[in-house]
């Protein structure tokens, strides 16, 4: 998030520590509360026994997991951070959803000190450390057992170590902003896709040009110096090149095969359910006709079996050129549009609708009047990569979350201050 000072800036107000701690809080008794809402038992998401399943033979053997969900292996990142976070004891479901509570928590108050170095106004900061905290989306999503727990402050602390590495020509910050985003890829291997913005520092005007680069390299360094335990265990392990795991070739399927059209028109929860499993069947399926069998002890090299996968959901799209067209229609629109898969309760797609539609329209005019260009450009890159990748394999509204909520919160949130201020101020002149 580098961004070109044209004026000379008056001094940088500051959060504080209690500030910080305070927003922390209140996103965590937010959490709790909606945990609590959602029962402290039974995990809802539909992949946390996957997830759980690899942190206990992680925890009991010392070895992560070749296969943890039929036919690949998940990123390490959550299953990790489930065995770290509850002491070697992930299977106490109780444990697993408070720590992804306090780690969520950080997303709060880590919004409102870019907001505070974006528009250099505190209490705008802390608006949008409040909202953030409370943010509905957000807290669906990180008070599960979900790996937007951690994948959520990891992406927003990226960014906030890279705006602040920009600001202070500070390399161990550029360093640190790049580990973060390792650590968020090893947990979303999507963000892969957002590494090339690590080298924002080089279009900083304010620095001179070696200055610059010093620091793009150094986030640069402190991404791959992340990846490459996990890089070299792979390659190590499987005798390939796998940079964090096979499962992108699952979701590949899964939003490129002939079942993702009929998956995106679906309206009625227990459709997707049934749809779900006769996909999963039939992934299955073809993967045994090519002689990988699922839950084979048994070893398949994990490129042989992504591939497969592949080169099986490309072969859909060529026999139906025409359905290609409309299923890349259906993946943009449910990307962009202001409201969830229609399944949810009526009161949920309402609400959802009116939220977005007021945060989009903010948005865009926060990016319109920001003074800061180049921090605005930076954000619509992040829209535009993750928006591409997840359009290329799989679109889910809450894979959109993580990665555009942030960027709208930090822009709506002051425009709609600014137009809430001047409609104060027009009453009282009346």
């Amino acid at each position: 998030m580098s961004l070109t000072a044209q004026v000379r800036l008056s001094p940088l107000p500051r959060l504080g520590a209690r500030t910080f701690l305070l927003l922390f809080l209140l996103a965590f008794a937010a959490r709790l509360t909606f945990a609590t809402i959602r029962g402290w038992g039974q995990p809802h998401f539909g992949d946390w026994e996957s997830y759980l399943g690899a942190a206990e033979e992680l925890a009991q053997t010392g070895t992560y997991p070749y296969q943890n969900y039929g036919s690949f292996f998940r990123p390490p990142g959550y299953p990790f951070f489930l065995v770290f976070a509850t002491l070697g004891h992930p299977h106490r479901i109780v444990w697993d959803k408070i720590a992804g509570c306090i780690a969520a928590s950080f997303a709060a108050p880590l919004l409102a000190l870019i907001s505070l170095k974006l528009f250099r106004d505190r209490r705008t900061a802390i608006a949008t450390g409040i909202v953030a905290a409370v943010h509905p989306p957000f807290l669906l999503f990180t008070s599960d057992l979900e790996s937007e727990t951690i994948f959520l402050p990891l992406l927003v602390g990226a960014g906030a170590l890279l705006l602040a590495a920009a600001d202070r020509r500070s390399k161990t910050l550029a360093l640190s902003s790049g580990v973060a985003l390792g650590l968020g890829a090893l947990t979303r291997p999507s963000a892969l896709a957002l590494a090339p913005l690590l080298v924002a520092p080089l279009f900083d005007r304010r620095e001179p040009h070696a200055g610059r680069g010093s620091l793009a390299v150094a986030a640069v360094l402190g991404f791959f110096l992340t990846l490459a335990p996990w890089t070299i265990r792979n390659l190590i392990r499987f005798g390939e090149l796998i940079p964090i795991s096979d499962e992108g070739a699952h979701a590949f399927f899964d939003g490129n095969s002939d079942w993702a059209n009929r998956h995106y028109q679906l309206k009625d929860r227990r459709e997707v359910v049934r749809l779900d499993i006769e996909m999963a069947d039939d992934k299955f399926r073809r993967l045994a006709a090519m002689g990988i069998r699922r839950g084979t002890a048994a070893f398949v090299s994990p490129s042989r079996r992504a591939w497969a996968l592949v080169e099986s959901a490309l072969e859909d799209r060529r026999h139906n050129p025409s359905g290609t067209l409309r299923l890349y229609a259906h993946k943009i629109w449910h990307w962009i549009r202001p409201y969830p898969m229609l399944f949810w309760d009526p009161l949920i797609i309402v609400s959802a609708t009116l939220l977005y539609t007021a945060l989009y329209a903010a948005a865009a005019l926060g990016m319109k009047t920001a003074q800061r260009r180049g921090a605005v450009w930076f954000s619509i890159a992040v829209l535009g990569i993750s928006m591409a990748v997840h359009v290329c394999i799989l679109v889910l509204w809450r894979y959109r979350v993580s990665y555009w909520d942030p960027v709208l919160l930090l822009y709506g949130v002051p425009a709609a201050a600014r137009i809430s201020r001047a409609r104060s101020d027009a009453r009282a002149a009346v």
